[in-house]
């Protein structure tokens, strides 16, 4: 029976239950979560000792409902987005990684592909060196800085003669008969005893080219290229 502005006090445990919401004393919903678990006489309870939606005026019960269900859409609104956020960072991470991986095989490629590029031009340039360690000349009494620096020319690698050149320079000034008066080194590259250029000839004292073949062995079995031996000899002014 309708008594004035208000519906006559009738149970609502049965919305309750169904809606998981509880309308306080003063009028505020306390929302029950959404997918909970809790058994009937639980909402029950919670009920009972709350004011029921029968309470409260009937102008105000839509705002009420309307409160509870908004309430409700932000909370899912909310784990929505948590969900989303989380699921977003993962994937990035997870892109991340799989970009890392890609960049390290892909430098470690470019390192094996470089290494064989060095490794076959090293081998090229040794078999041009031992092609042109089979140079001979003639043999003469004396030779000049430009004769010498021509049978240079015929064995060493135009990339590394300048290099070659360098140590040459600092070490005898291209004179094959300079000797270092305290330590007895000797030649244009100031071998140490001289004697050791005999791996390569008899004639080591008298002979530029044969030298010249020694000193570019040396280099490149010590150092890898004269290059190398120059660069060694600037840090350390020798080789």
């Amino acid at each position: 029976m309708l008594e004035g502005n208000r519906v006559s006090r009738i149970s609502v445990r049965g919305f309750a239950v169904a809606s998981a919401t509880a309308v306080t004393a003063v009028g505020s919903v306390v929302g029950v979560a959404s997918g909970s678990t809790a058994q009937n006489h639980d909402a029950e309870a919670t009920a009972a000792g709350t004011t029921l939606l029968a309470d409260i005026p009937a102008g105000q019960q839509a705002q009420v409902q309307t409160a509870s269900l908004t309430q409700q859409a932000d909370a899912q609104a909310i784990a929505a987005d948590a969900s989303a956020k989380k699921d977003a960072e993962e994937a990035a991470r997870k892109a991340a990684a799989e970009t890392a991986i890609a960049k390290k095989e892909a430098a470690e490629k470019a390192a094996k592909a470089a290494k064989e590029r060095a490794e076959a031009k090293a081998a090229a340039s040794r078999d041009d060196v031992r092609s042109a360690l089979n140079v001979d000349v003639p043999v003469k009494g004396s030779y000049t800085i430009a004769e010498i620096q021509a049978m240079a020319r015929q064995v060493v690698p135009s990339g590394q003669f300048q290099c070659f050149s360098n140590i040459v320079d600092h070490e005898s000034s291209w004179n094959y008969r300079a000797v270092n008066a305290s330590s007895g080194a000797y030649g244009l590259f100031q071998a140490l005893p001289g004697s050791k250029m005999s791996s390569v000839g008899a004639d080591w004292q008298t002979n530029p080219m044969t030298q010249i073949k020694w000193g570019l062995n040396y280099m490149n079995d010590r150092y890898g290229s004269p290059c190398e031996a120059w660069s060694f000899w600037q840090a350390n002014h020798w080789y």
